[in-house]
């Protein structure tokens, strides 16, 4: 791969990469860094992207690995973020313009359930990330964590039932 087309992919995918790296390190200057860090490792191995996969899976498996080793190397130095300054949202504004009680609401869920993402253990965290927030198949997710479909499903209802429990003192002052 030349340096012109690696640009244009960097162009292409530089957002994408960095929702990946924001969602796994929990705040921006960490998954700014990971961003770079994809892309050099990225660099350096462009000549042995065959295109067997897509380009996105390529990127995710190395924004995820470059991720976790920085996970790995911040566990060391100090206890990882929990408090994101961006908030995890997947909700359609258009259905909730006329309810700001339900927006305010729906906010405060979204950076409960980004705090308890940034609680599970590394693993745990790529699966229910990359299967739930990125919303990428199963097939495509264990891909990108480099393990089988029946590895992925069992860290992402291990991720999952871990979550929910971290959750439910939340769920249960607000029932």
């Amino acid at each position: 791969m030349d340096d012109e087309k690696f640009e244009q992919i960097v162009s292409e995918h530089s957002s994408f990469v960095y929702n990946v790296a924001y969602r796994m390190m929990g705040n921006p200057d960490d998954a700014d860094e990971v961003v770079q860090d994809t892309f050099l490792s990225a660099y350096r191995a462009r000549d042995r992207f065959r295109g067997d996969a897509q380009v996105t899976t390529w990127l995710y498996r190395i924004a995820t690995n470059a991720a976790l080793m920085r996970l790995r190397k911040n566990s060391r130095k100090k206890e990882i973020s929990t408090d994101p300054t961006e908030v995890y949202q997947r909700i359609d504004r258009a259905d909730w313009a006329d309810a700001p009680d339900r927006t305010a609401l729906n906010n405060e869920l979204s950076q409960e359930i980004q705090r308890g993402i940034q609680r599970l253990p590394d693993d745990l965290k790529a699966a229910v990330i990359l299967r739930d927030v990125q919303e990428l198949t199963n097939d495509e997710a264990a891909r990108v964590l480099e393990v089988s479909v029946s590895a992925l499903k069992a860290r992402l209802h291990r991720g999952r039932v871990m979550l929910r429990n971290i959750l439910a003192d939340y769920i249960h002052q607000r029932g």
